[in-house]
Formats: structure tokens, sequence, C-alpha cells
């Protein structure tokens, strides 16, 4: 039997819902491709008996979860789901009623909201004139990278604060690197399953991108090695402490051979660890094994404030002059009142302190979700900000996000961040950071009711 089009009198009270679950299922089963225009809402409603309000609201769940879109004096259409440039979070808040577990942050209470009051009243009675006065990015920052090679031994990376380009945010370290490490027209390897935006970035920049093959501890060596003797490529851009959406975290094995090929086929390794100290007792990063040929990126807005917009690229010696230059006609210098507050934090440990508290926040949600999802075969670390599922026999990425959506819970699906969808694993990404405790239990049981569930496009019940 055919999910698309109902009959008058198969859609179950509530009909908007129940209309948004029939499209759903038409849309994941192939039944309505990328770009079928959908009857209007007068139409349809006539068709089905029901009111023109109860089918707006019906094509505005499905609007919001990205699944149509409307175009002016054309009509509605079906959406393409798995664009390149598709973000795996939700672009504006959809307000207090649904659970945005699809954005990854930090959690934030009132200790972050004390602290920036408390720095900002200290500015306001002893603010520096580099702050808001100096043009030269060397007059304004060279003060602070010193306190920022302190907090890099925090992640376990000895440099000299010569080697550090202070940037806004991770964010822009990563384009920096990619900039200096790579030419258009060179090839950049990854995981396949790796960071949403480096599709997009790279395209921007005129470089070649290919997914490798992942296990649980990340990308498989194997893989590198025949990938390198067939593609010749420039460089490896990785994320190896728990970062990746697999929340893959790397032994210290599995980092020293990626080196050891790195070093054999030449690469230059670019190395995102955006979450800087938040998994004690990791392995070394490989900035600290390979400072010769890493480019080690991390920041301060995941792991100490999502305000405190504030990055610090690590560059080999050889290469310093030429990520300063890049990052000058980019983006002239890092804001120097964010390395202000950074540098105040760091000398009066306000850094140290809202870590440790992150940490202990990160840690007893990761422990909620082991408790929710036990039995499940999810991964994620002990202080991490999201956990990855892979999805039982019978689901699909597209229905088990929509059917989290009509049960008001926001997730992200795998293909979002794949870059090779031919041997796709199903899978989606659950953020712990964003809602507060008792909005992410909510969502964790949706997910895990959901998950044990046997999909039915027949008999499930919304």
């Amino acid at each position: 039997m055919t999910t698309w089009p109902p009959r008058p009198g198969e859609l179950r009270r509530p009909a908007y819902r129940s209309l948004a679950e029939r499209l759903t299922r038409a849309i994941e089963a192939g039944e309505l491709e990328p770009g079928y225009q959908l009857p209007p809402h007068r139409i349809l409603a006539d068709q089905l008996g029901l009111s023109v309000q109860t089918v707006s609201r019906a094509y505005d769940e499905l609007t919001r979860r990205g699944l149509i879109g409307g175009e002016v004096g054309r009509g509605t259409f079906v959406r393409a789901t798995n664009g390149p440039h598709n973000t795996p979070f939700l672009p504006e808040k959809q307000g207090n009623a649904l659970i945005d577990c699809s954005l990854l942050k930090p959690v934030v209470d009132s200790i972050h909201r004390d602290a920036m009051r408390d720095v900002l009243a200290s500015l306001s009675r002893d603010l520096p004139e580099s702050t808001f006065s100096s043009f030269r990015p060397s007059a304004a920052l060279d003060k602070y990278r010193q306190p920022v090679c302190a907090w890099l031994s925090r992640c376990d990376l000895e440099t000299d604060p010569e080697r550090i380009v202070l940037t806004n945010g991770s964010t822009a370290a990563m384009t920096v690197a990619l900039m200096t490490a790579i030419n258009p027209g060179e090839l950049v390897l990854t995981e396949n399953i790796g960071h949403h935006t480096l599709k997009a970035l790279t395209g921007y920049l005129g470089m070649r991108l290919k997914g490798l093959s992942q296990d649980d501890e990340g990308i498989l060596p194997d893989d590198l090695a025949r990938t390198c003797d067939r593609h010749p490529a420039r460089a490896l851009f990785v994320m190896p402490s728990g970062l990746s959406p697999t929340a893959a975290m790397m032994s210290s094995e599995r980092r020293h051979d990626l080196v050891a090929l790195a070093r054999k086929h030449d690469l230059l390794i670019i190395e995102s660890d955006a979450w800087g100290p938040l998994h004690p007792g990791r392995p070394a990063p490989i900035g600290a094994i390979a400072p010769e040929r890493t480019l080690y990126f991390t920041g301060f807005s995941k792991c100490v404030m999502p305000g405190l917009r504030l990055g610090c690229l690590v560059m080999p010696e050889r290469l310093v002059t030429a990520a300063a230059n890049r990052h000058l006609v980019t983006q002239w210098m890092a804001t120097p009142l964010m390395a202000e507050i950074a540098g105040r934090w760091l000398a009066d440990s306000t850094i140290e302190s809202l870590v440790r508290w992150q940490i202990g926040a990160l840690g007893e949600r990761n422990k909620l979700a082991a408790r929710i999802l036990k039995g499940l075969p999810f991964r994620g670390t002990t202080t991490g900000m999201h956990v990855w599922l892979p999805l039982p026999a019978g689901w699909t990425e597209t229905g088990f996000v929509a059917h989290a959506r009509l049960h008001g819970l926001a997730i992200a699906p795998g293909s979002a961040f794949m870059l090779d969808h031919a041997d796709m694993n199903q899978g989606v990404r659950i953020c712990l950071g964003p809602p507060d405790r008792e909005a992410l239990a909510r969502g964790l049981d949706i997910i895990a009711r959901l998950a044990r569930s046997v999909p039915e496009p027949a008999l499930l019940t919304i």
C-alpha cells in the first residue's frame, strides 16, 4: 500500500501530525522525490476533508524540519535532504517546546553569566587602550601569546609563543590552516564521517576532498596507506579526540601509526582539537607527536564559553609566516577584547574553574545518556558533548530524525557529516549540551523508545 496520497478518513488525530507523518514516510520511501510539487493547502484540505489550517500546520512542521520548502508564486516542493551544504543543526531556535539536541555546544549555566559580568565590570574600570585603539595585530595581541602557551600546556601541547596565530575561534583557525597547507586543486584526506563544514570550505577554496574509512578509533591506517598510494595527497585533516560525529577517541598507537604514514607520504596534518582539555587522560595530541608537520588548532568557545570567540593555531615553524600572512589578509587579527578577557581569566584561574565545571557537567550528562540508552549500541566519551547512535535495522536516518522531530526533539542525521554516501552507515548524532538536564532526559527517552521500536509504516503511531 502506498503512503501517499492518503484517503479521507485514514488520518489519525491530531490530523496535522498524522498528515505530516504520512508525508515524511512518503519522502523517506522515495514516493515523493526532491522537486515534487505538493498540492496547494486548500486543494489538499478539500481532498482529505480537513481544514486549511490543519494542512498549513502540517506543511509548517515539515518546513521547519527542512523536508519541504515554499517558493513565492510557485508553490511548495519536496527538498533534497542530503545536499552538500546542509547544516546538521537547526539554523534558528524553534521555540521552547522543541528539545534541541542538534547543536554541538557546551553546557551553559549561571556560572558563565556571573563570570562574564565580573570581567566586564573589571574591564569598565581598567580597559587597556590596545583593546579599542590598536590597528596593529602585534601591538594588540603579542602579550597574550604567553598565557595561551599555558593554556596549550593544559591541552598537553608544549610550544613556543612565536608559533601561535590567534584567531576569532576554531573555524577561523581551520580556514587559515587549510589556506596555508593546501593549494587550490590539491587533495585533502579526512574521516568519511567528519567535520560538517569541511566539504563546503574546501570547495570554496578550490581544494579536493576525499573521505577515509574509519572504525571506533577513527581513520583506518590501512585505508590511508592505500589511498596515498593511489591518489597523491597534500594533507590529512583529523579530529582524533572525540570531536568527530561518531565520538571516536583515537588511541596513542593509532595516532603514531597515522604520523608514520604522514611522514612516509609527506602529508601535512591539520588537527582539530576544539574541545581542548575536556577529556582528562586522553592521549597526547598529534601536534605533540609530530610538531614539524602538524597544524594544530583549538579554542575557548567549546570548552569554556560559547561567547568567548578566541582560537589559537599552532604552526610548524617553517609555516608560521605564511599562516600569519593568510590570517592577515582574511581576518586581519583576532578581536583584542576577546583576547583580553581570555588573558584575565587565564591569569586568575577563571578558565581553569570553568573547564573543571564543564567536565563535571558533561560527565553527569554522559552518565544520564548511558543510563537511558543502556542496551543500545551508542558511542560516546565520558565527558564529550554528544553521542553517536547507529540506527537499528528498519530505520533510515530521514525517518528516524523526522519521527524524533514529530515528538518534539531535534537531532542531527549522520548523512550531514558524510562525504561518501555509497557505503553509508546509518546513524544520528545526539548533542548533550544545549537543553537543560530535564529536557535532555526527555529527549533521550524519545530516542530510546524510537530505537527500540520497529518502524512499520502502516502501524507506526506518532
